[in-house]
């Protein structure tokens, strides 16, 4: 039997400079099929609101839903580590993070992801001395969706560049074992990838990260309306979803995604 992955072999890959795969999942059937393909990591992520819920963003998903899917993942025959998305205003006090956390590591989770920059500290801290594992999500996170002016790239200019670099160090300081960026330049990821010693995972932020992240559905072909830039379709030229999850993962491990045409 495959051995399971853990922060423990994040880390090592990170060591060892050997990219690793992640990919969203909703349900067993698919995390079964993603974690069969080799993907190291899956999240359970709240934007199951866009894709299986048919809402404009991630703000209307409850706990409730997270809580849900967590368990339908949790449930697949898979050695992937599993994070859950802590979902819109779970976040707003320790307390309260706390407490929603809880519910999703009994759900099955291995680590939760929440959204923030330095002001985290605090929470983040205080999840991981209760044993909790935290992934924080910087750069654009979706639901910052209006206080952002919709999804546009993060970190372009050298002053924000930089507060994000310091965010991601004081957060790593805190407690925080990954962080992921989202639609940041290439340049900044892979400085903030140099300054840290956990994992970065990327979506949209280029090559020089060490994990990469798609939304299912994207890398599936099945996005309504035109897809983002860093999205490659893997359905088209593989023929199956298994197929697909595949060539996903092999173009992460052999970097050859992101190409150039997916990078800021």
């Amino acid at each position: 039997m495959t051995r399971p992955i853990t922060i423990r072999t994040l880390n090592e890959r990170r060591a060892a400079g050997e990219p690793f795969s992640c990919l969203t999942a909703y349900d067993a059937t698919m995390a079964t099929l993603a974690g069969n393909a080799g993907i190291e990591v899956l999240l359970i992520g709240d934007s199951l609101g866009m894709v299986l819920q048919g809402h404009a963003s991630t703000l209307p998903v409850t706990l409730e839903d997270m809580v849900y899917h967590t368990r339908c993942v949790a449930r697949a025959e898979t050695p992937s580590l599993i994070m859950a998305d802590l979902p819109f205003m779970t976040n707003i006090t320790p307390s309260r993070t706390m407490e929603a956390a809880g519910q999703l590591m009994q759900a099955g989770a291995h680590m939760i992801k929440l959204e923030g920059e330095a002001w985290l500290a605090e929470t983040v801290t205080a999840l991981t001395q209760r044993g909790v594992p935290v992934c924080v999500h910087m750069g654009l996170t979706p639901q910052s969706v209006h206080a952002l002016s919709g999804y546009r790239v993060q970190g372009r200019d050298t002053q924000q560049g930089d507060a994000m670099l310091k965010a991601a160090r004081t957060l790593e300081q805190a407690g925080a074992g990954i962080i992921l960026l989202e639609c940041v330049p290439r340049e900044l990821a892979g400085r903030i990838r140099a300054a840290l010693s956990v994992p970065v995972i990327g979506i949209g932020a280029g090559p020089d990260v060490d994990g990469q992240i798609l939304v299912m559905h994207d890398m599936l072909g099945a996005t309504t309306g035109q897809p983002p830039r860093f999205v490659k379709d893997f359905m088209t030229e593989s023929g199956s979803i298994e197929g697909a999850f595949r060539a996903y993962h092999e173009a992460v491990r052999t970097r050859s995604f992101p190409a150039p045409e997916h990078c800021f």
